[in-house]
């Protein structure tokens, strides 16, 4: 069984357990199914579009200023009854910025909304297992906001939702930043847009912990990516989005040698497994050539010797 599949039934059972608790009279509350993923996404998608259909934004006023940030991005709620934005403005769904973005994600096929207001203007784009810098919002499309980082704030993109490993990979970081007089800095020419993701790409049906969050609800992120950073979860000489072996942008289904953490329960998946072929020879012992990157050691078998276990030759050893 694939580990995508094993990793989907065990959300199903936490999420079951999770809802099946007691109210204050000691009753017994019926766990919430989960849902059907592609059934969800066509609910999210119609929810999306007539959100984009119904708010615009303040684009004539955004585009004036020199180095926006995302207060200034104002988006509002068209008056019931008018299809069309005041002067200075425009509908979301009329954006010529706006991008419609297809991907396959736990093989359904998911649309995500994204209005790009700003590329970037620096050199680097995040992979999608690095850490990002970035400010952000979070809203329901009921507008209610329910996450802000005012100050900027690092995340490692493998620990979040699917979505914005999606996202921030188009974009590029900030050209360069000032200190401030009050020790504060100020970035300019950063990436800045508005992400539109259905729940499947949010967190679907398990929210974080302690969060107010509702189970599969489609969310919207403004938001700034400043920098980032290169991630090697495992130090073994490979960074962690080339550990992506089948090219689907999923680092929890690479195991190559099955193995098991120490607990018995989680599987460690190859871009934290310094071994990732169980071979008893170290990943970054398998680098024979000495170029810093075992990828390119490609042995009898026609695959890299540190994915292949019948491949123990070390170069400690030459």
């Amino acid at each position: 069984m694939k580990l995508r599949k094993i990793a989907f039934i065990t959300l199903c059972l936490v999420t079951c357990f999770l809802s099946c608790n007691k109210d204050d009279d000691g009753e017994t509350i019926e766990p919430v199914p989960v849902r059907d993923r592609a059934e969800q996404q066509v609910a999210d998608k119609a929810v999306l579009l007539d959100y984009l259909a119904t708010h615009y934004y303040n684009s004539s006023a955004f585009e004036a200023i020199e180095h926006p940030t995302i207060k200034d991005i104002v988006i509002t709620k068209l008056p019931e009854g008018t299809t069309t934005a005041p002067d200075g403005n425009t509908l979301l769904k009329d954006a010529t910025n706006l991008e419609t973005i297809s991907i396959n994600f736990a093989d359904i096929e998911y649309e995500y909304y994204l209005l790009k207001l700003k590329q970037g203007t620096g050199t680097e784009s995040p992979e999608f297992a690095d850490n990002v810098l970035i400010v952000h919002e979070g809203r329901y499309v009921s507008n209610t906001v329910f996450d802000s980082a005012i100050n900027p704030i690092t995340f490692d993109l493998t620990g979040e939702m699917p979505g914005w490993g999606k996202v921030f990979p188009l974009f590029n970081v900030s050209k360069d930043f000032i200190e401030n007089t009050d020790g504060t800095v100020s970035f300019r020419g950063q990436g800045i847009g508005v992400m539109f993701l259905p729940s499947g790409l949010a967190y679907f049906a398990s929210p974080p912990f302690g969060s107010t969050i509702p189970q599969y609800s489609p969310l919207i992120y403004k938001f700034e990516l400043l920098q980032t950073t290169q991630n090697d979860h495992d130090n073994d000489g490979i960074p962690s989005y080339l550990e992506d072996v089948d090219g689907d942008g999923n680092l929890f289904d690479e195991n190559t040698d099955n193995d098991l953490e120490i607990n018995g329960f989680t599987p460690k998946f190859n871009f934290v497994d310094s071994d990732d072929d169980g071979d008893g020879i170290l990943t970054i012992n398998e680098d024979i050539d000495g170029d810093g990157d075992p990828t390119n050691d490609i042995g009898k078998n026609g695959i890299p010797k540190y994915l292949d276990p019948e491949e123990t030759e070390s170069k400690l050893n030459k």
